[in-house]
């Protein structure tokens, strides 16, 4: 399969990310969408990212504009440099997908590029973009410094007495996370370190790491263990048992602390955010941070946006415990961990979210799947009601209601809730779940997975 432009920018197998495929799009990004003082380039850690920046900045030379080298650096970290400075950027990660595939995220000097812009990108794949002088390179080595500044003037010593262990695995931003960590007040523990590169989804841990982070919760007596996806735009916590948080309850406690009024979030949330009474207005969109930008853009006040998988977007100037904190339009795994561990000291993680209404999601995929499969599949659910009940036998209810924002979201008469969706980078199908309970959730998701592999075996033997 070719690589895929869409949500989250170009995606695709490395060996399929040549020179002249790479290249190709930044010409596109730069011939239909504004660069301002230039274009800012950072990478993750796996193996191939560094070279495929180097790529990306050889494209932005060779089309006249400034480039500048920022490193390994969280996606958000170089958002917030480039933003600031008035600059593009991009940023060569695959986020949460294997080694094996790898990919590039656009930002315009307002911020990730939106759905218009990736019709006016794609429009624009083939022309030519050679310059008639070759831009200039520069290196900026105090992106890291700026992004933790932030967090360093808001919240100043709000961790102090907290003993936090740090899942580092092959994050780009682990090292620096462990010094902002520190530089709040917190004791940091490392935990899990690689060399080889892991892809974390926050969205579907497996059962291995979960217990992994139970036994290091109890190993060291930890108030929490933190972590990020692979370049920092996806947070992972846990409670003081290793009990994984969810990224949309993450969202949630941390709107609230920020004092946020409006909250904009996809539909694959849970409900959560609608029964709590804290905000006065909910917006819920199709999934992928374009749609929750989109939302925000829309909106006025102290808004904010989040998404599942825990990114967090701050659309207002808020105000921590120390100091002010800019918007940052873009999503990030620092100020969730942040907020929601500066406000636990004196009850912990698991009450934190005990006072949270009870809504719990879970999420799994099928991956290697073919998408034409997938739309007729997501066809019949919504317009057969054989097979919906189907689909739907092993959990001993029916469907109440449907919407479908963004794929086939099933309400259930036990008011439990299932929603399928095709991934937008990736050939995978999503399968979400939202329960009264963890248990209830990760048992859904137990009795469904099987049936949705089922579905399309027969296209995959194929």
């Amino acid at each position: 399969m070719p690589p895929k432009f869409g949500t989250s920018g170009l995606r695709g197998l490395v060996t399929e990310l040549t020179s002249r495929c790479v290249g190709d799009y930044v010409h596109a990004f730069l011939a239909s969408c504004p660069v301002g003082r230039g274009l800012y380039v950072g990478y993750d850690l796996r193996e191939s990212s560094a070279g495929l920046a180097d790529v990306v900045a050889q494209a932005a030379v060779d089309a006249g504009v400034m480039v500048t080298l920022c490193g390994a650096v969280p996606t958000p970290a170089l958002a917030n440099a480039a933003l600031s400075d008035g600059a593009a950027a991009i940023m060569v990660t695959g986020s949460h997908i294997p080694a094996d595939r790898n990919g590039l995220k656009f930002y315009t000097p307002q911020g990730e590029i939106t759905k218009a812009d990736e019709v006016l990108i794609q429009r624009a794949l083939g022309q030519s973009c050679i310059a008639a002088s070759a831009g200039a390179v520069t290196r900026a080595t105090d992106v890291q410094a700026r992004y933790a500044a932030r967090y360093q003037t808001a919240f100043g010593q709000a961790l102090a007495g907290l003993h936090i262990g740090l899942y580092e695995q092959s994050a780009v931003g682990r090292d620096a996370l462990a010094d902002l960590l520190g530089s709040l007040g917190a004791k940091v523990t490392p935990l899990g370190r690689s060399d080889v590169f892991v892809p974390i989804d926050t969205e579907a841990l497996s059962d291995d790491l979960r217990d992994q982070l139970h036994f290091w919760a109890q190993e060291h007596d930890l108030d929490a263990i933190v972590s990020t996806d692979a370049d920092g735009d996806r947070p992972l916590l846990t409670d003081e048992d290793g009990a994984v948080v969810p990224g949309d309850i993450l969202g949630q406690i941390t709107a609230e602390a920020l004092g946020a009024d409006t909250v904009v979030t996809p539909i694959s949330s849970n409900t959560g955010v609608l029964l709590s009474g804290q905000f006065t207005r909910v917006v819920r969109t199709a999934i992928g941070s374009p749609h929750v930008i989109a939302g925000m853009r829309s909106s006025a006040g102290a808004v904010v946006g989040y998404e599942a998988n825990g990114g967090f977007l701050l659309g207002f100037q808020a105000q921590g415990p120390s100091g002010a904190l800019p918007p940052l339009m873009t999503r990030d795994a620092a100020l969730p961990v942040i907020a929601v561990l500066a406000q636990i000291r004196a009850i912990g993680v698991k009450a934190t979210v005990a006072a949270q209404p009870q809504r719990f999601t879970a999420a799994d995929r099928l991956q290697d799947v073919d998408l034409d499969s997938v739309a007729t599949f997501l066809h019949q659910l919504r317009h057969s009601d054989n097979d919906r009940a189907a689909f739907l036998t092993p959990l001993g209810s029916t469907c109440r209601s449907i919407d479908e924002t963004d794929g086939v979201q099933m309400t259930l008469l036990d008011g439990h809730i299932v929603h399928l969706r095709p991934s937008g980078n990736a050939p995978e199908m999503r399968l979400y779940v939202e329960a009264s309970s963890p248990e209830d959730a990760r048992n859904m998701l137990m009795k469904l997975m099987p049936v949705l592999a089922r579905a399309f075996s027969p296209q995959q033997d194929r």
